[in-house]
């Protein structure tokens, strides 16, 4: 047996994972290929490494499969229902950092909170006959925001493509979505409710609640801990 750690298999999250462990003294890389998601890990005895897309390590995390895990709390509170009892949050990495935020078209000159939007909401479906529609990938973290903030008239589109360009395409009214710099909401002329911030997301390193330790592998998640000044 030995611990396993997952950790994004491409981009900018990979590179700044291996760098974060590099920093600690525990170095990180691809065993084979670019196009081989098998890692190695040295600086520590007992530790391999599991290269998946970001999206796939809270449900491997939630399985028991991998004990550790980097990736982002968007991911993790979106794909986990119950996530606190499932992982436990253990360090964020200072990178991949994004807001989760709900848009409106900038023509909308009269609405700029939650308050107006469920206002027009409400005189959406009344001169339209259906809901408004907000395109989104985060129909749980969405869903929620919204239900706390008292807005019930509206309907979630999935969008597992360019959210952004849902308005101009006619297939949503709004939209919610991560953004890091606001620069594709611009372009497609959306601006960003002024109590529209759902969630800050992060790289965020994670312990599986569900994964069994052996006593033999007991030393080395402590020991594993210990070295990223953790334990």
């Amino acid at each position: 047996m030995s611990i396993k750690l997952g950790v994004p298999s491409k981009g900018r999250l990979m590179e700044k994972s291996f760098d974060w462990f590099g920093q600690r003294g525990i170095a990180l890389g691809r065993s084979g290929s670019d196009r081989e998601y098998a890692g190695a890990v040295d600086g520590i005895e007992n530790v391999e490494l599991i290269l998946l897309s970001a999206g796939e390590i809270p449900r491997e995390l939630a399985a028991g499969r991998i004990h550790l895990g980097v990736t982002g709390t968007d991911l993790v509170r979106e794909k986990l229902a119950g996530w606190q009892n499932r992982v436990t949050e253990l360090e964020p990495l200072g990178f991949g950092q994004a807001d989760l935020i709900l848009a409106v078209p900038q023509a909308w000159v009269d609405v700029s909170t939650l308050d107006d939007l469920d206002a027009v909401a409400a005189a959406f479906r009344e001169r339209h006959g259906f809901r408004l529609r907000i395109a989104t990938k985060y129909h749980r973290l969405v869903r929620e925001f919204l239900r706390l903030n008292g807005v019930a008239d509206y309907q979630l589109v999935d969008s597992q493509g360019a959210t952004e360009g849902t308005v101009k395409n006619e297939t949503a009214e709004a939209i919610a979505d991560i953004t890091s710099t606001g620069d594709t909401l611009r372009a497609n002329h959306l601006k960003v409710l002024d109590d529209g911030l759902i969630l800050s997301s992060q790289a965020t390193l994670f312990q599986s609640r569900m994964a069994e330790i052996p006593e033999a592998d007991r030393h080395t998640m402590t020991e594993l801990l210990t070295r990223l000044a953790l334990g």
